[in-house]
């Protein structure tokens, strides 16, 4: 199985005649996902001018394509004044997951779109994100599908850098991936890591969870107490930012340290105090998966 994403999911692109959405469903069908058409609001009626995706229709609106595809997952490759809008009319299509790449979307309207979702059953996955991937089913973003294999890990980041990280070295020790999700590196998240945390532990296929964070913010200790209480499956922690700055912004919006505990090494203190599995370096988290599941005695 998988959280949120599987072989099942019918994905459209909003903005999908763009350069950017054009390139990314390429390579998401190129590894088994369900591309089943796009929206691009006045081109309507036709079909998608690249040769490789000429098959698929183009829709004027998500209504219009849900209607005719059946789609319930979508990847915004919308612009950010736009995007809060274009999430909003996935989720009044019906769409089940929304996973939004941009970042600089202003923040009143992420607090706008957190409003309007309040009792819609949708999800929404970013902004400021490289997606959502279940290797060989379906990629819903711009990461590289090609360091993804299958397997019983289940990884939530802020980063997609450290996400592409920690992938790589489950690789290097014969591991692999049940779901990667990147929540994003804005100050607010459509989704947050209790939400992913809640998902793998619900996945019988999941057996270990990776968690990574930044500087900046409560969420990472929100959800190491929030795992310690709920979770059987063993949580792996990283909090990227040892060495920055107090007060200044470290490449995402929302990393950035504002009081004490907002610290990597507070919040990796924390996670430990909570009983979590610590990587104090990102060059272990490996290893440190690997130790979880020998002490645990998870079989791969």
């Amino acid at each position: 199985m998988s959280v949120f994403v599987n072989k099942h999911s019918k994905v459209i692109f909003q903005g999908f005649t763009g350069e950017h959405a054009t390139f990314h469903a390429k390579d998401a069908m190129r590894m088994g996902t369900q591309v089943v058409g796009g929206v691009t609001p006045g081109k309507g009626g036709t079909r998608h001018p690249d040769p490789d995706l000429a098959h698929l229709p183009v829709f004027d609106t998500v209504a219009e394509a849900v209607a005719a595809t059946g789609a319930d997952v979508s990847a915004v490759f919308v612009p950010p004044p736009f995007n809060a809008d274009a999430l909003m009319e996935a989720i009044d299509a019906g769409i089940r997951v929304a996973v939004t790449i941009a970042d600089g979307i202003p923040v009143h309207d992420m607090i706008r779109l957190q409003r309007y979702r309040v009792g819609k059953d949708s999800i929404v996955i970013g902004p400021n994100t490289p997606g959502i991937i279940t290797p060989g089913e379906c990629k819903v973003g711009i990461m590289p599908s090609h360091i993804y294999k299958k397997g019983k890990v289940g990884i939530v980041s802020r980063s997609g850098t450290l996400n592409y990280e920690a992938t790589e070295q489950m690789a290097a020790v014969g591991l692999g991936i049940t779901t990667s999700v990147g929540i994003g590196g804005d100050p607010i998240n459509g989704t947050d890591f209790v939400t992913v945390l809640r998902a793998f532990e619900a996945d019988p296929e999941t057996e270990i969870v990776v968690m990574i964070g930044e500087i900046g913010g409560p969420q990472e200790v929100a959800a190491a107490r929030w795992a310690k209480e709920n979770m059987r499956k063993p949580v792996i922690g990283f909090v990227a930012g040892l060495a920055a700055p107090a007060g200044r912004r470290m490449g995402h919006a929302g990393a950035i340290i504002s009081s004490e505990a907002d610290t990597a090494g507070a919040k990796m203190d924390a996670m430990e105090a909570l009983g979590l599995y610590v990587a104090r370096n990102p060059a272990q988290i490996g290893q440190t998966v690997l130790r979880a599941a020998q002490e645990r005695g998870i079989k791969f």
